[in-house]
């Protein structure tokens, strides 16, 4: 009899976790052309907020960024769809700008965070997505060839109108020709959307949609010292190791470059178990530039005794070149802040206090972003490419030259 009764417990409640592992969203509402471009944070809460559970993360402070994903939480699936159910998405970036959607990018698919794809799954998610798009902004589409020697890595179609709206549709070249199936991905973008992001719907050729020349203007100065790099998108690069690969994406949307963290890892043969050591940082970096038309600089790696050099590339191999001091460090970060270029910063957490402090505090290999300085209080302004709350922090700056690794620079070279 307990034995019956144990068995009746243990299905009760395999029914009730099954009940509870999947949860369905629809994310049609982002979608609905026009009423969706009047959608708020609020309205976004709102809607997809259930029973006090959300199905999303907000990845600023400011609410102009928040991520649904199947994977949001560890214990159950977040079922996202999209076109009436008919295509499963694999997560969706959301921003705001002026109070309103902005623009919506679906991963529907990405071999990173899913499996193995079938050739006609693969080919059927596209032609319905594509035939929602058109029918949703009233216009036909534009074939978009890629042309690698020209940056342009993704095939697909483009849709534009100046009453519904932009769409681009891409996947990686080849996939619908007989190549490995990597990613497919959806941005759709309000008539007149801001940003650099928006900006790189409608931009015809490879590379950067912003002119360098005018990246100064991200600047902001404030009474207290600061000065910093105000526009950087926030990612969140989840539970894999991909904080290489988030760190570029934060980068090249700043640049207009439409590449996520998904697309960049394919190039950059990025593998979240095999470490973050600084040269595995600076051999997929190497990977990435030349193909998005940005120039890597490497102004410092550690040599085998942990000092900070500067590096000699030839043929792949790394050779040790002359001392980066720490005065050398600080005036390549002002020198490319002023330019409001942000700096790919290798480090090894744990070793000095930051402010706010991590909790709980993290040690190992990591990649940020440097955004700022500020030398009324010899502070170095970073970002972690962690969500909310890690979008501006500080560090020492003798503790900062003294933690580093690696320190490199993305640059556009388009115009």
């Amino acid at each position: 009899m307990l034995k019956n009764v144990y068995v009746a417990i243990s299905s009760l409640l395999l029914i009730t976790f099954s009940g509870a592992k999947e949860i369905p969203c629809d994310l049609d509402p982002l979608l609905t052309v026009p009423a969706n471009w009047e959608m708020t944070p609020d309205g976004f809460e709102e809607k997809y907020t259930q029973d006090k559970s959300r199905s999303f993360v907000w990845l600023n402070s400011d609410r102009t960024r928040a991520k649904l994903s199947r994977k949001l939480y560890g214990n159950v699936v977040i079922s996202l769809s999209a076109f009436g159910g008919k295509v499963p998405v694999q997560e969706a970036i959301i921003d705001f700008m002026d109070g309103k959607l902005n623009l919506v990018t679906l991963s529907i698919y990405n071999r990173g965070d899913a499996e193995n794809i079938t050739e006609n799954d693969f080919t059927e998610r596209f032609t319905i997505s594509g035939k929602a798009v058109g029918e949703a902004l009233g216009t036909a589409p534009r074939r978009k060839d890629a042309k690698p020697g020209s940056g342009l890595l993704t095939a697909g179609y483009s849709w534009y109108s100046v009453k519904t709206g932009v769409a681009l549709l891409e996947h990686n070249e080849n996939a619908m020709n007989g190549g490995d199936r990597e990613f497919l991905r959806l941005r759709m973008a309000r008539p007149g959307a801001k940003g650099s992001l928006a900006t790189s719907l409608t931009h015809s050729r490879g590379g950067a949609a912003v002119r360098q020349g005018d990246l100064p203007d991200n600047l902001t100065k404030s009474e207290n010292g600061d000065i910093f790099i105000s526009t950087l998108p926030m990612v969140d690069q989840g539970d894999k190791g991909y904080c290489v690969v988030a760190t570029v994406q934060r980068v090249f949307e700043y640049y207009g470059i439409g590449a996520d963290m998904h697309q960049i890892a394919q190039i950059a043969e990025a593998d979240p178990k095999r470490g973050t050591s600084t040269l595995t940082m600076a051999k997929e970096l190497d990977k990435i530039d030349y193909r998005f038309r940005t120039r890597l600089d490497t102004i410092g790696m550690t040599d085998r005794g942990g000092k900070l050099t500067s590096v000699n590339v030839k043929k792949g191999e790394y050779y040790v070149g002359d001392p980066v001091d720490e005065r050398k460090f600080l005036k390549e970060i002002r020198s490319h802040i002023d330019s409001g270029l942000p700096l790919l910063w290798s480090l090894e957490l744990g070793r000095y206090p930051e402010k706010p402090q991590l909790n709980p505090q993290a040690s190992g290999g990591h990649m940020r972003l440097i955004i700022g300085y500020n030398d009324v209080e010899k502070e170095i302004i970073f970002s972690d490419s962690w969500g909310a709350g890690h979008e501006m922090k500080r560090i020492k700056m003798s503790h900062a030259y003294e933690a580093t690794r690696g320190l490199f620079v993305l640059k556009p070279t388009s115009h």
